[in-house]
């Protein structure tokens, strides 16, 4: 049989859209974003730090910018993204040192991060805009 008519007799691997997403795949997709997302915002953070640094001007501008709906909007998914990321990378510590692998565990610990991330981006920002 030629090579050519076997490439189409073979089955195509499995992907994305084969796959109904769970818990697992949707938190470690998750992960990689909000690493993405944790480098975006500290080019925002380093921004706002030169801005300090160069004058009153440009730091004004800067603080304008980040005391904005869109820079507040950004803040938010940047303190959420670091939550996310702290709580999780706690659970691969967790996993690394050979525990919680059980079914059951890894769905359990799956949902307390997201619970943890939730919660602490609520109180993080409770804290800064009230208490502050």
């Amino acid at each position: 049989m030629p090579a050519e008519e076997q490439a189409v007799k073979r089955p195509l691997s499995p992907h994305l859209q084969v796959y109904r997403p769970q818990l697992t795949s949707v938190l470690s997709i998750l992960h990689r974003i909000t690493g993405l997302a944790l480098a975006g915002g500290t080019l925002l953070l380093v921004w706002w730090l030169v801005a300090a640094a160069v004058g009153p001007e440009a730091y004004a501008s800067a603080t304008g910018f980040i005391g904005s709906w869109l820079g507040l909007f950004m803040l938010l998914g940047w303190s959420a993204a670091l939550f996310y990321h702290l709580a999780n990378g706690i659970r691969h510590l967790v996993w690394d040192a050979g525990y919680g692998f059980e079914l059951e565990t890894v769905y359990r610990s799956g949902w307390a991060v997201v619970i943890a991330t939730i919660a602490l981006t609520a109180l993080a920002w409770i804290i800064g805009l009230v208490i502050w």
